[in-house]
């Protein structure tokens, strides 16, 4: 019979398969509508799914939160529009960049790969220095890294073009290219989750003290974990520039930091299934509330939200999730295969 330790790694890998089904149900769902809108919708959500998952990977499994990652997407954004836009476009929005990078026209898949690696890489250096703190001096020094991300790219014009924006990006990100992109992260995230690392780094989450007394370095799995999410956070910003073809630094400050974290949050910070039903959730009353400010019609009546109300009505409802449901909407739970449940958890034959 097999051990109850292997039972619960099984279950637990049960997870992604349960998550991506979800997702291409919703991208099956979107695409059969024919909506154009509806279908720009999905994509951003799913770029969302990355971007929160990649987040999940350190604040969920480190217990830090991370005001900082937006930093850690703008690098990958400008990454790739580094490397993918024309040097005619290049020489145009971003004179100074070095000649080797200025000629550069790659692929957008290993555009997206190298945008990943450089955030990754920023995020070791950057994690060396911030994740010697802890608590909340950890939290505002990844704010700091965010307010100094942001200002280096607003005001570097010949590199990233300053407050004006990047345009031509290929506009190659559509949902099956994000439903990709959203299915890799959910697998690398249960993966590194269920790996020594991310059970060693949830253990320094629930106990510093107990856990250092145990021999676990904290320090090694934190910055692991951070290294791991800024590679997808990097990525998600490349599938945003590539998915709106426009680059702004303001894109990538303080209003995706804040709706992240709120997605993350709504949706249950203790489990992966919590960041991702965070997002679908999040998204689909933000896009609800978008078409009933535009104005709906219902029969023989129009009706149409006042200008303002959709930030106002999101404010509220997050309001009431978390008086109803603090832990999140899953409350720390994984959804996972019933059956695979039951088939390995058999009731016991009283006759044997």
């Amino acid at each position: 019979m097999m051990g109850k330790h292997a039972q619960n790694r099984l279950l637990s890998y049960s997870t992604p398969v349960v998550l991506i089904a979800i997702l291409l149900v919703f991208v099956a769902c979107v695409t059969l509508t024919g909506d154009k809108a509806l279908g720009r919708m999905a994509a951003e959500t799913l770029i969302r799914v990355v971007l929160v998952v990649g987040l999940w990977i350190f604040v969920g499994n480190s217990g830090v939160v991370s005001f900082g990652h937006a930093g850690y997407m703008a690098i990958g954004a400008y990454c790739s529009a580094w490397l993918t836009l024309k040097p005619q476009m290049k020489a145009l929005f971003l004179p100074d960049l070095p000649p080797w990078l200025a000629q550069a026209e790659w692929p957008v898949f290993p555009a997206a790969i190298a945008s990943g690696l450089l955030a990754a890489l920023v995020a070791l250096i950057s994690g060396a220095a911030i994740l010697r703190l802890s608590g909340i001096a950890a939290s505002i020094a990844t704010f700091a890294f965010l307010a100094i991300v942001n200002t280096v790219y607003s005001n570097w014009e010949g590199v990233t073009g300053a407050t004006s924006s990047v345009v031509g990006l290929t506009r190659y990100v559509d949902q099956w290219v994000a439903l990709g992109w959203a299915a890799a992260a959910i697998v690398a995230a249960n993966l590194y989750a269920n790996s020594a690392s991310g059970l060693a780094l949830r253990a320094t989450r629930e106990d510093e003290v107990a856990a250092s007394a145990s021999g676990i370095n904290m320090y090694r799995h934190r910055l692991l974990s951070l290294v791991i999410s800024g590679f997808f956070t990097g990525v998600a910003g490349a599938l945003l520039g590539h998915s709106i073809g426009v680059l702004n630094p303001d894109s990538f400050y303080l209003g995706i930091t804040f709706i992240s974290l709120a997605m993350l949050v709504i949706g249950g910070i203790g489990s992966l299934s919590g960041a991702v039903a965070g997002v679908l959730s999040l998204s689909l009353l933000i896009e609800m509330l978008v078409r009933l400010e535009q104005g709906v019609t219902i029969g023989a009546a129009e009706l149409a939200l006042p200008g303002g109300a959709q930030e106002i009505l999101i404010g509220v409802v997050m309001i009431l999730v978390l008086i109803l449901r603090p832990a999140g909407l899953l409350a720390g739970r994984e959804l996972r295969l019933p059956r695979l449940g039951r088939a390995l958890h058999p009731k016991q034959n009283p006759t044997n």
